[in-house]
């Protein structure tokens, strides 16, 4: 796929016109949450990079942000730290500078996310927290069934993990994270128990990959799963999901140490 760049960003996606549903369909899930400060451990001063609104940030940490989107930088609460226009592979800071760092759900969308993990690893003393999705598991989900295009756009865009891990260096953890029947984090998965919210053209705009397929193929999956569950097809095939309280995805937690 060919790298675009959009809005002073450095990404594969236009975060001035992507994305308008975010503020009520992208909330951070407690749970999630929960999964990243334990993995922070008692690390104080944290860099975020690719921060993009400040998800996940808390008060508990004197956070640093990175956000090279402008139109994310201006979307940041004014409770956050200003994010400081910059990109993972060049990261303005001294060796050791932080005692942890972490990437939620954009590495991704970096050019280069190998040299930007070896930044990432080079300014921080403790550990690297990388959230993402495993390439590898990303089509096990009910949604290829429905909308195949927008999978396997996520398939080709999220990196290997062993990449990652190599790129990180040291000892790295790989940690599955559960994902919760009512999760407020509205990623694709997170809709695995409530399929009639993907209904929703602006819970699914608010999933990147969604705005890499055109018109008539969003009409196409609206149409597909409208009439699967009219008919119940889907609940005949998927429907145990409803009452599953977590889902094991392809959402994983890397965790680096030297």
């Amino acid at each position: 796929m060919v790298t675009r760049t959009y809005d002073g960003g450095s990404g594969d996606v236009d975060h001035a016109t992507v994305g308008s549903g975010r503020a009520s369909h992208r909330r951070p899930d407690a749970r999630i949450a929960h999964t990243i400060a334990a993995a922070l451990g008692d690390a104080r001063d944290i860099l975020n990079v690719g921060a993009g609104t400040g998800s996940y940030e808390t008060a508990a940490h004197t956070i640093t942000a990175v956000e090279p989107s402008l139109a994310l930088r201006a979307r940041r609460p004014a409770e956050l730290a200003t994010a400081i226009d910059a990109v993972a592979e060049n990261l303005p800071f001294d060796d050791g500078r932080f005692d942890a760092s972490m990437a939620l759900f954009s590495v991704h969308e970096w050019p280069d996310p190998a040299a930007g993990l070896r930044e990432m690893r080079r300014v921080t003393r403790g550990p690297v927290l990388v959230l993402t999705c495993d390439p590898a598991r990303v089509r096990d989900f009910w949604l290829y069934e429905y909308a195949p295009d927008v999978l396997d756009i996520e398939a080709r865009r999220y990196p290997r993990l062993g990449e990652l891990a190599d790129a990180l260096g040291g000892t790295v953890d790989i940690q599955p994270v559960p994902i919760p029947l009512d999760c407020t984090d509205g990623f694709n998965e997170a809709y695995y128990g409530r399929p009639e919210l993907l209904l929703d053209p602006a819970a699914r705009q608010a999933c990147s990959a969604w705005s890499f397929i055109d018109d008539r193929a969003r009409q196409d999956f609206d149409t597909s799963l409208r009439h699967a569950l009219g008919s119940g097809a889907w609940d005949a095939a998927f429907g145990h999901l409803r009452h599953r309280p977590t889902y094991s995805g392809s959402l994983v937690l890397l965790r680096a140490t030297v």
